[in-house]
């Protein structure tokens, strides 16, 4: 009888610690079918509630609550989100979930489908029980072995970047990116939060005599959530006896939002995307979000495809009363593409608020590449580190 690569990697450990809040990420994208295959260009919305649960169960997770408009479905999942557009998935898992074993099953559902891939990218933050990942999230050298197998054999071959600043591993940015030609304009933010505020956390228990909220509408309301971008239709969900996530949809633009609220391991997530970068002001949007948190610690990434000039600017005014830019890396990517990872952490109370300045003294720190056959992997990346002042 025939393995799955489920099978070959067996079931995951469980964590004695805590929940792991930290997502992985996986965005898979297509082509068009040919007209003949797909005339009403439905694309993956075609695919069935029974089709999508077959690469779920294989990631082990859930959906629990839908919401859908016009340009794409979202799914509220046990374990994060996922959203299918005619031509893109992107599934979010936390926990100790087994996201890359999905890989195959959604491929298989592609090629059911007339659809030709075209890219792939994997991203991450640095896990805070690393330990009780299971195979293969071990490592990202471990993951980068499996995402080789399925994309490195696109034209750009399969392209690794572990990004930060060495001396603070626990803020490292992992990232995986594998196409075949450059995608069309799109702009993604994630934003990762740690040590959230006690009195903020709060509102994600359920009945909690500090505080908390009876439902996820309370929650979404209390919280500030629901004024990020008031656009946003939102689909949300609480979980026993704590924790949130939410999906927003407007148009082709999508936000989503997990909570651990728990004390010794809180975790917020944030992400937007396909979202036009005009209509918002990203000093603006962070602030929002950071106000519905208030963590002691928080990185920004946000990948920008076609229209560089514009988008690079606008991700660039980050500066965040009460935080520190720790620190700046700037990842060009193949097909067009730029990558831009920031780090910050909340200064001291009764401390001078130091204010980052971006200029160009910037120091690289070089870069490791292993080469395996025709593939590249990049293992650090050119590192832009941004000076720090203090505000008069």
């Amino acid at each position: 009888m025939e393995m799955s690569l489920a099978d070959c990697w067996g079931p995951a450990p469980a964590s004695p610690i805590g929940f792991e809040g930290y997502e992985k990420r996986l965005e898979i994208t297509f082509s068009d079918a040919p007209v003949f295959a797909d005339p009403c260009g439905r694309g993956l919305r075609a695919l069935s509630r029974h089709q999508i649960d077959s690469f779920l169960d294989l990631a082990r997770c859930t959906i629990v609550s839908q919401l859908s408009n016009k340009q794409f479905d979202s799914y509220v999942l046990s374990e994060s989100s996922l959203f299918v557009y005619s031509h893109k998935v992107v599934i979010k898992t936390c926990g100790t979930t087994k996201l890359l074993l999905s890989i195959p099953r959604i491929l298989e559902l592609a090629a059911e489908l007339s659809l030709p891939l075209l890219s792939a990218k994997y991203s991450r933050g640095a896990f805070i029980f690393p330990g009780a990942q299971p195979a293969p999230h071990r490592s990202f050298s471990e993951e980068v072995s499996v995402l080789n197998g399925f994309f490195g054999g696109l034209k750009s071959g399969g392209n690794a970047y572990v990004m930060g600043d060495a001396f603070r591993p626990k803020k490292m940015w992992h990232v995986y990116y594998a196409t075949e030609e450059p995608e069309q304009p799109m702009v993604t933010l994630e934003m990762c939060m740690t040590g959230l505020d006690a009195g903020k956390a709060a509102v994600f228990f359920k009945n909690s005599a500090d505080g908390g909220c009876s439902s996820a509408k309370e929650m979404t309301k209390v919280s500030g959530i629901s004024a990020i971008i008031p656009e946003m239709e939102i689909c949300d969900f609480d979980f026993d006896p704590c924790g949130y996530s939410m999906n927003g949809v407007c148009g082709p633009a999508a936000s989503t939002i997990h909570v651990t609220p728990e004390e010794g391991f809180s975790y917020a997530s944030y992400e937007a995307m396909n979202f036009n970068p005009g209509s918002l002001v990203y000093s603006d949007l962070i602030k929002r979000v950071l106000s519905c948190f208030r963590p002691s610690d928080f990185s920004l990434a946000v990948t920008i495809f076609g229209g560089q000039g514009f988008a690079k600017s606008w991700a660039a005014d980050a500066e965040v009363c009460s935080y520190l830019l720790e620190d700046v890396v700037e990842q060009e990517l193949p097909g067009g593409g730029l990558l831009m990872y920031q780090s910050f952490s909340a200064v001291a109370p009764g401390a001078v608020s130091p204010r980052s300045t971006l200029d160009d003294g910037w120091s690289s720190d070089g870069m490791e590449t292993a080469v395996q056959g025709e593939e590249t992997c990049v293992w650090g990346v050119e590192k832009k580190v941004a000076e720090k002042g203090v505000a008069a």
